[in-house]
């Protein structure tokens, strides 16, 4: 009886997140308007970026052409992963159901809506993955639904992208005490072959 329970429980737990999933499961990527946001994302150097140190200073206004503005109550400002940071990830894939889509998992900051240029300066958190990224502000509605975005690149996200290096998770203490084993190791090899031949010398001498 309580194996039954359980398992209806759980259909019931099932039911109510495919439910959840349900107020978003139709809202797509494709039908939100394109390019209604105006988005810049400068790099505070040229090449590689590393996470934890630097910046980004990101820029984003309403865009001349765009047409759902009267329903914007909240910016929401993402850092995406560009094409090429998700071949082989599926964890990272792009799905035109918004629910699925995992372009955009790393959030930046969320600010009401307005009109007029907004900026921010972002340094990159500690945990971003090494890749190459871009940066995608999206309009919401007061439902908290996205209608509208706006992104740092072009359409295909081939051009003004940028490159991140994850934090390696190792200290510089940690290296120069690796070395230093490594080194005595090394010594007390030698030592012991040298203590090794000479006992091997005396006994040979008796």
């Amino acid at each position: 009886m309580a194996i039954h329970k359980i398992i209806l429980a759980s259909f019931l737990v099932y039911l109510m997140i495919q439910f959840s999933h349900g107020a978003t499961k139709e809202r797509l990527f494709s039908d939100l308007e394109k390019d209604a946001l105006d988005v810049t994302a400068k790099p505070s150097r040229q090449g590689v970026l590393d996470a934890g140190i630097d910046k980004l200073s990101i820029t984003w206004k309403l865009s001349s052409t765009a047409k759902k503005q009267a329903n914007f109550k909240t910016i929401k400002v993402k850092l995406c992963y560009a094409p090429v940071s998700q071949v082989d990830r599926p964890w990272r894939k792009t799905e035109n159901e918004l629910f699925k889509d995992k372009t955009c998992p790393h959030k930046i900051i969320t600010r009401a809506y307005n009109k007029s240029s907004q900026s921010f300066k972002y340094t990159l958190d500690r945990d971003i993955p090494t890749g190459t990224y871009f940066v995608r502000t999206y309009a919401v509605d007061a439902k908290d639904h996205e209608v509208a975005f706006g992104q740092s690149t072009n359409e295909a996200k081939t051009t003004n992208l940028f490159s991140v290096q994850a934090i390696s998770g190792r200290h510089k203490s940690l290296d120069i005490a690796s070395v230093c084993f490594s080194v005595f190791s090394v010594l007390a090899l030698l030592v012991f072959f040298v203590n090794e031949k000479r006992k091997a010398k005396l006994e040979q001498s008796k």
